[in-house]
């Protein structure tokens, strides 16, 4: 199990549930695909990480800074020497022309390895700062098998998903063990982590914009019913109990609109299908504090 798991980014929580509820533009709407992408490989890296053996801790989703200068780590490795990985999900034929990466349809990408080199001379700015002298080695992992790239530079750090099996076998073999400043350094780096970055870059959007109602966990639909203390989706057939939904709903609210209060008029125009606000005020009472009296009545 990873010592610091990866949690899916607000950024894009906050954007699936806009591309749901109201119509994006194009450039949002790219920015929440390419977002969610990226996210589901760094997913697809741990999956293979977390069936590792080997003494290890594992760090994933590291925001750090040092000096103002903020950097992403997707994946860190402590053994005796520190795995940095850059993980890409980069989908069909690429090319390496120059220094860039350029897809088949002819859109220049970021080139990963630019990144990878300012993230590793920083990370290695900040060990020395902290007084550890650990190697690092830096490698960027194209995870996605459909993944090709053509005129591959040959001394590059880069990582091909046929390659990902000896990847592994490498980071099993270490029967080395560890000593207190591995664990430390662990401890260091997770209490540096920034939970967010500040500047989200999302739409702009108002409450009275967005399509009001229970959207389905797995399929974002919004053709839900309720029966009894279930709430069925009709259109993929999933169930979940009333409660669950409501509270998946309250929180959906507070993360879109975190300066308004929770109230059971508003959880109940939101969430549409609910047909009483009796039940509303049940689960609200059961799951969160009330506060004051009245109309002025509010959950937290």
């Amino acid at each position: 199990m990873a010592y610091k798991p990866r949690k899916e980014r607000e950024e894009i929580t906050i954007l699936r549930s806009l591309n749901t509820r109201m119509n994006l533009s194009e450039e949002d709407k790219w920015n929440y695909l390419n977002l969610k992408k990226g996210f589901e490989g760094e997913v697809m890296f741990d999956s293979l990480t977390e069936k590792l053996q080997s003494g290890c801790y594992i760090l994933n989703d590291l925001l750090l800074e040092l000096n103002n200068s903020k950097f992403q780590i997707d994946t860190l490795i402590i053994q005796e020497t520190l795995y940095l990985f850059d993980v890409k999900n980069f989908e069909g034929d690429h090319y390496y022309e120059k220094g860039d990466f350029i897809s088949k349809t002819g859109k220049l990408m970021k080139n990963p390895l630019d990144q990878l080199k300012r993230c590793e001379t920083l990370l290695r700015q900040l060990l020395q700062k902290y007084g550890y002298k650990l190697p690092v080695e830096s490698l960027v992992v194209f995870i996605n098998p459909e993944f090709t790239l053509y005129q591959a530079p040959k001394h590059e750090p880069i990582i091909y998903p046929t390659q990902l099996n000896t990847l592994m076998k490498k980071l099993n073999m270490w029967t080395g063990k560890f000593n207190g400043k591995h664990k430390k350094l662990a401890d260091l780096l997770v209490s540096m982590h920034q939970i967010e970055s500040p500047h989200l870059r999302l739409p702009p959007y108002e409450y009275d914009g967005l399509r009001k109602g229970i959207i389905c966990s797995s399929c974002q639909s919004f053709l839900v019913s309720v029966n009894g203390r279930k709430i069925a989706c009709d259109n993929c057939g999933c169930e979940k109990n009333v409660d669950s939904a409501v509270l998946r709903s309250v929180k959906e609210l507070k993360l879109l609109f975190p300066d308004r209060k929770i109230t059971t008029n508003w959880v109940y125009e939101w969430c549409g299908v609910i047909g009483s606000k009796d039940v509303i005020r049940r689960i609200l009472n059961k799951y969160y504090k009330s506060v004051g009296f009245g109309r002025w009545l509010y959950y937290e």
